[in-house]
């Protein structure tokens, strides 16, 4: 059962603190879409400054390293893929789900070079596969191995951050790659990979927003500003995608007509609660990860979804 805080609106949230002037620290990635197009129009600075508050974007490479920023207090709010907030609960991270984007499933893939003898995915048995840990590709690649009818054990992971993976793809250090957009976008482009597969039938790679249960309490008020914010540039992202892309491109560094496909490879932006199946999904996955021991304990996920009541 939800704690108190947890089963209350953000609304509800507002405490002491919410009123005093902070800097909120939001962490992003190349895949969060939503919160770059945020952050070059400026319209959360805007609306926070109003309420006498700032921001600060720190951008990182992949949802773990984001989230052991938030658990040491550097980050107040960011976005994640699935598994991420998983195992930063299981690894004792005081955070909260508090909104979710549907899913995208096309918007993820295990790659192999073009020439390569790899057809199946039972052909991974014993192959090297490049993927950062714990992020969205960890759990594309435990479904692809049960999909084929291996065992985790039948595989060679290899943690290596997205830049690092593409390096050791590229000069064949490693046999796949599982990988999210816009990496995977700009990979089809520059290195013609062929896809084993992607997320379509195996994972439905949702977004999570997430943020330290410490400024969930303590900031109420400017948790629902953010949410809001987010609420109102989905607008904006679904009516103008040719324009999405190009603030992408020119933020993230590549090219509009990569993130031309990668905003057309996600349904919607739509900022959300979460619902009950969307934390039975999570909570299936937390399982998953739990019972091949990749996680050190399992874990209880709608203990840390904050709701309106």
């Amino acid at each position: 059962m939800l704690n108190k805080l947890l089963s209350l609106a953000l609304a509800g949230l507002v405490a002491a603190g919410s009123v005093q002037a902070a800097e909120l620290h939001i962490g992003y990635q190349k895949s969060s879409l939503n919160l770059i197009v945020l952050k070059s129009r400026g319209t959360l600075e805007n609306r926070l400054a109003a309420q006498g508050h700032t921001v600060k974007w720190t951008e990182f490479q992949a949802g773990p390293q984001l989230l052991e920023a938030l658990n040491v207090g550097s980050v107040d709010f960011g976005m994640t893929g699935d598994t991420p907030p998983i195992f930063a609960q299981a690894g004792g991270t005081q955070l909260v789900y508090v909104g979710f984007e549907p899913p995208k499933p096309q918007a993820s893939a295990l790659l192999v070079p073009a020439v390569s003898a790899v057809r199946t995915l039972a052909d991974l048995k014993g192959k090297r596969i490049a993927l950062q840990k714990g992020s969205s590709a960890h759990w594309l690649l435990i479904r692809a191995v049960d999909k084929a009818g291996l065992k985790w054990d039948d595989i060679q992971p290899v943690w290596l951050t997205p830049s690092d993976a593409r390096a050791a793809f590229e000069s064949g250090k490693v046999d796949a790659w599982a990988i999210w957009d816009p990496y995977y976008a700009a990979a089809e482009k520059a290195l013609k990979p062929r896809v084993l597969t992607t997320g379509q039938g195996l994972v439905a790679n949702q977004s999570f927003y997430l943020a330290s249960k410490t400024f969930a309490e303590r900031q109420g008020k400017l948790l629902q500003t953010v949410f809001d914010a987010l609420s109102d540039n989905d607008d904006f992202l679904e009516q103008k995608p040719k324009e999405t892309a190009q603030i992408l491109a020119k933020a993230v560094g590549l090219d509009a007509a990569t993130f031309d496909t990668v905003v057309q490879r996600r349904p919607s932006f739509r900022v959300t609660w979460l619902n009950p199946q969307v934390v039975a999904e999570q909570q299936r996955i937390a399982d998953r990860f739990a019972d091949l021991k990749l996680i050190p304990k399992t874990v209880t996920v709608k203990d840390i979804v904050l709701a309106p009541q």
